[in-house]
């Protein structure tokens, strides 16, 4: 393994697997003499950011881009490796196929606040109220860049682009004209302290065919499916006060089969563009959620279908996704002994429009808007079965001189399960001291609406107590110290949509021609957050079921009962103390306010027309809550990454390094399993020879590369270096 990482440094590979602002332009056919001149950038064009194309320099959020060349380049195996180093994104893998992404705060094992799209078509699963990555249904090949806003953007994204949104935009099927194919092998690290354990192994494969077949139809295909095995669990007890031994369960790999097909219509004259799509992508194995581990079973799917309608800047949309699937709990167990069963099956339709209008020379509106109907059949929320949903919004920027811009505007939605509507304005002024550089002063409000979850949970859970932390005496209870009692675990409908004000102010330059540079500040308030959180203790006027036959006849009866009134001692002589102690329900609350900010800055540069470095850093104040602070993920103060690319004949390569502080996490069952992660550096990097023309690539892919054992949430899985031969065909 030295060998082959002397070598890699030797030949000077890198990577920039992080959002490039800009990208080098490719030189156009020219005189020797042309080829030696310095690198030009060339403007990245955005939608995300107003549903508008326009500069990145010029957008009205922090906008960053993942190019398709940097996607081509990466090593990373997963989006969440893939988007590890933008700036300001926090990201925990917590098994072989769960992984969750943050923008400027901490995330969790269910992050709620993040929107991802796929050319504009949600993937946020309204059910649970979060992403499932791994339902992608295309290949990395098919993306054309992937554009991740920095913060909120309800404003014309609707609800749940609380912290940010991640859009994926996808090629044409004539840019893509061609066949393709990649398949990869590779092996990853299992040991853990020294256990001994074998090494896990994985594949996959994608395989893409595109055409055009006259000069209004054209179409394309594409396949794929990922296998790993299961990922190392921790060892010992958890990093904090109790020492609470990790828990055994039978952990899992992942599978994940796709398929996804297109067409295209173009219309004479270029009067209109059709284009229908559809799909599928299959999952298995861990999710981890607040009532532990579940394993999702294989032919667990998400299907989508839509179609898209386009006139110059007129825009019509509509899709649908079918989410159906089943899993089991591994760690939770129902009154009757057995784990808990999750049956899942859900249907979405949406329909959206979308316009852009001038209005002479100094205004630009864009304006829009969806309606929206869910359908639920949840085992776990039998009372919720469908939810209905609509807004629209309004955007004006306008051109007061060659040096200032203000962007104004807002969006109304209404949902079913709230009382009222929901507001989301945005305004930013934007100063241009010179058409390559921007000043951004901006204000966004965002909302999350509650998952069906959050309003409708209704299951009984078998909790576990070791009487010994009480009182090491209890070790002699009948039938062992280990006490199991009941916990109710319930939704509730009268959660009102957390919602966040966000203030920023931020720089993006282009330097010489050569250099992206950024930087931002801000303050994010949040109000009305949604905690899964205890609400309700066993008192001595309601002991829990078996309490008087498992520890009465160690203390009698009248202790036992006082032993509940004493845990925790801060509950001593208050009149509703439902924190600590024996917990007897747990609920949704919104909880109050909450202060996150930082600031970010970051650099993308072109040496030369073969090499490309970045390097950025994120600081993260750490979050102000008005409740007990206890309750919120706490995540790391400080993130570096930096890296470097390099293109040059045959050869091609990437390697880049990530470093992040320790995190707190208290999202997973209750407070014996919460716990700190430590700090840990990532490097990754990759070995690419091009050969027969450029038709054929094989490439050598190492992520953490230095084989620490990494983890990224306190009760997930261990992260080890995996090594990745990978093959890569074009015809």
């Amino acid at each position: 393994m030295r060998t082959v990482c002397a070598w890699i440094v030797a030949l000077t590979l890198a990577t920039t697997a992080t959002a490039r602002a800009q990208t080098p332009a490719q030189p156009p056919p020219a005189a020797p003499a042309e080829a030696e001149q310095p690198p030009i950038y060339t403007e990245a064009v955005v939608v995300t950011a107003s549903k508008v194309e326009q500069q990145l320099v010029n957008a009205p959020a922090t906008v960053s881009v993942v190019s398709s060349d940097v996607i081509a380049s990466s090593p990373a195996t997963n989006y969440a490796e893939l988007l590890r180093s933008v700036p300001g994104m926090n990201i925990t893998q917590t098994s072989a196929r769960d992984f969750n992404i943050n923008m400027r705060g901490a995330t969790s094992t269910l992050s709620t606040g993040q929107l991802a799209l796929i050319d504009g078509r949600s993937l946020y699963l309204d059910f649970f109220g979060f992403v499932a990555w791994d339902f992608l249904p295309i290949n990395p090949n098919e993306i054309r860049q992937i554009e991740v806003i920095r913060g909120p953007a309800s404003a014309v994204w609707g609800a749940n682009a609380l912290s940010g949104v991640v859009n994926f935009i996808t090629k044409s099927p004539r840019e893509m004209a061609g066949t393709s194919f990649t398949m990869g092998v590779g092996t990853f690290g299992r040991e853990v302290n020294d256990n001994g354990a074998d090494s896990g192994a994985m594949w996959y494969f994608n395989g893409t065919h595109a055409a055009a077949v006259n000069d209004r139809w054209a179409y394309k295909v594409s396949a794929g499916a990922l296998s790993q095995d299961a990922l190392p669990r921790p060892q010992g007890t958890i990093n904090n006060a109790q020492r609470t031994p990790y828990p055994f369960f039978a952990n899992s790999g992942t599978r994940q089969p796709k398929f996804d097909a297109r067409v295209d219509y173009d219309a004479p004259d270029s009067a209109y563009r059709l284009s229908f799509a559809g799909g599928f992508a299959g999952t298995e194995g861990i999710i981890h959620t607040g009532i532990g581990p579940f394993d999702m079973n294989r032919g667990t799917k998400l299907a989508y279908g839509s179609a898209k309608w386009t006139k110059g800047a007129q825009k019509f949309n509509v899709f649908t996704n079918i989410l159906d699937g089943d899993a089991s709990a591994l760690l939770s167990f129902g009154a009757n002994g057995q784990p808990i069963p999750f049956l899942f099956n859900t249907k979405t339709f949406d329909a959206e429009y979308g316009n852009v209008i001038s209005i002479g020379t100094r205004q630009v509106i864009s304006f829009g808007g969806n309606a929206r109907y869910n359908s639920f059949d949840l085992s776990l929320a039998p009372r919720g079965d469908s939810r209905s949903e609509g807004g629209a919004y309004v955007q004006d920027e306008i051109f007061l001189n060659d040096y200032v811009r203000w962007v104004v505007g807002a969006r109304l939605d209404r949902f079913s399960v709230l009382d009222k509507p929901n507001f989301s304005p945005r305004t930013a002024l934007i100063l241009k001291p010179a058409p390559e550089h921007s000043v951004r002063l901006s204000f966004n409000r965002a909302f999350r609406a509650p998952s069906l979850i959050n309003n409708f949970l209704e299951v009984g859970i078998i909790n576990q107590l070791d009487l010994r932390v009480i009182n090491p005496a209890f070790a002699a209870a009948p039938g062992g110290p280990v006490y199991n009692f009941p916990v109710q675990a319930n939704g509730n409908e009268d959660l009102v949509e957390q919602q966040v004000d966000a203030y920023e102010v931020a720089y993006t330059g282009v330097i010489a021609k050569r250099a992206t540079v950024t930087a931002a500040f801000y303050y994010n308030k949040s109000k009305d957050d949604i905690f899964f959180t205890q609400v309700g203790r066993y008192r001595a006027t309601n002991p829990p079921a078996g309490w008087l036959n498992k520890v009465g006849p160690l203390v009698g009866t009248a202790q036992a009962l006082g032993i509940l009134e004493v845990l925790p001692p801060s509950c001593i002589g208050q009149t509703t103390c439902n924190g600590g102690g024996i917990p007897s329900e747990f609920s949704y609350r919104n909880l109050g306010t909450v202060i996150d900010k930082g600031f970010e800055v970051g650099v993308d540069a072109a040496v030369n027309r073969a090499l490309n470095v970045f390097a950025n850093y994120s600081y993260q104040f750490k979050p102000d809550p008005d409740f007990d602070i206890s309750e919120v993920n706490l995540p790391p103060t400080n993130r570096f990454n930096a890296g470097f690319s390099f293109s040059e004949g045959m050869f091609l390569g990437n390697m880049n390094v990530s470093y992040q502080d320790s995190a707190f996490w208290q999202d997973v069952l209750d407070s014996r399993f919460h716990g700190t992660t430590d700090a840990y550096t990532q490097v990754n990097g990759a070995l690419g020879v091009r050969w027969a023309g450029d038709k054929i690539t094989t490439t050598v892919k190492f992520n953490n590369l230095f084989d620490r054992e990494i983890q990224s949430h306190i009760f997930g899985d261990i992260l080890r270096r995996q090594v990745i031969g990978e093959l890569r065909v074009q015809f």
